[in-house]
């Protein structure tokens, strides 16, 4: 390999790019810490042992003289004008308008709804212990639903809220019924990342107990809910489930506001979309947050934030949430 063409080509090069690039970029090109010097001291390793010390010499004075060029070329830059010079007359550069994300606009949305039913917002820690995730909301360690809320675990008892249920928990244990009160936040599960799932994602539950709460209080709450969102026309459904904190439990279905309830892609034909689980309060967890089962009953209900979003606006991927692809997000 001969080193002397190598540094030749580099220098002429230099002074080509010098015509036309400013002197910062010229420094990241060739003297910087991945620039074109740094790649010719990597060629040592080939050349045999009685040339390596005559090369390095050789590139050592090259960088220097390039450094040397360099400062030159930084003193030689014109001043920019003085304010006096600025032509005024010229447009000015107005700042993008900033725009409320569409995951918090609809957190908004579905917030500003129970709060005008009468529910408080409540919020707690995104840590939470096995013991208010699980345990409290009769998902003992060894029930296999726990694998459906299974979450990233810290030291143990420590781990990332698998859901917001954990904030019903605290609410239960420090106010005493009528308890109504919604809950939102982020929530984690190691879900492998897809067009409608993701590791972190966002939650709204809620919870309403006290004497002679029933289910058709919760339908008649879901459903008001619903009309807010979508529409006086829209309908709702609820099919039997199963939760291990809520029994009965139900899913949510609502009409599909796409095609009217006659069936399309979006609904896959059956003119009804999936929207949210819920359930009367099981006595167990009343029991355990120390309320009575025997005289309060209560109704609970929890939604993804994400997925109320992408049905509102007809979103057909949840990693869109968190590209942050410009031409997706001024839309909203």
């Amino acid at each position: 390999m001969d080193i002397d063409a190598k540094i030749a080509e580099l220098r002429a090069a230099f002074e080509e790019d010098a015509a036309r690039l400013s002197p910062d970029r010229l420094r990241a090109r060739y003297v910087g810490r991945q620039g074109r010097v740094r790649d010719l001291f990597g060629l040592l390793r080939s050349l045999p042992p009685e040339e390596k010390g005559s090369a390095g010499r050789k590139l050592n004075d090259l960088k220097a003289e390039l450094e040397e060029r360099l400062r030159g070329l930084q003193e030689d830059r014109p001043a920019l004008p003085a304010v006096g010079k600025t032509d005024l007359t010229l447009p000015g550069r107005a700042p993008e308008p900033g725009r409320r994300h569409p995951i918090y606009r609809t957190w908004d949305e579905i917030v500003g709804v129970f709060t005008r039913l009468g529910f408080d917002v409540v919020y707690g820690p995104e840590i939470e212990t096995e013991q208010n995730n699980f345990e409290a909301l009769n998902i003992p360690l060894e029930h296999p639903s726990r694998d459906a809320f299974d979450t990233f675990y810290l030291e143990r008892p420590h781990l990332l809220r698998s859901h917001t249920s954990p904030v019903q928990i605290r609410t239960m244990r420090e106010r005493r019924p009528p308890i109504r009160v919604i809950a939102p936040g982020k929530v984690f599960r190691p879900d492998t990342p897809d067009a409608s799932h993701s590791p972190q994602f966002h939650q709204v539950e809620g919870l309403m107990v006290g004497p002679g709460v029933t289910f058709a209080q919760l339908k008649g709450v879901l459903d008001l809910f619903v009309k807010a969102m979508w529409g006086p026309e829209i309908r709702t459904r609820f099919r039997p489930s199963f939760f291990p904190f809520t029994e009965p439990s139900a899913e949510v279905d609502v009409s599909c506001f796409i095609c009217g309830a006659k069936g399309c892609p979006a609904c896959k034909q059956s003119g009804w979309m999936e929207i949210l689980g819920s359930g009367m309060v099981h006595p167990k967890v009343l029991e355990n947050c120390g309320i009575d089962p025997e005289e309060n009953t209560g109704f609970a209900f929890g939604m993804g934030i994400e997925r109320i979003c992408m049905l509102k606006y007809g979103i057909p991927d949840i990693r869109l949430f968190t590209e942050n692809r410009f031409a997706f997000l001024r839309q909203f």
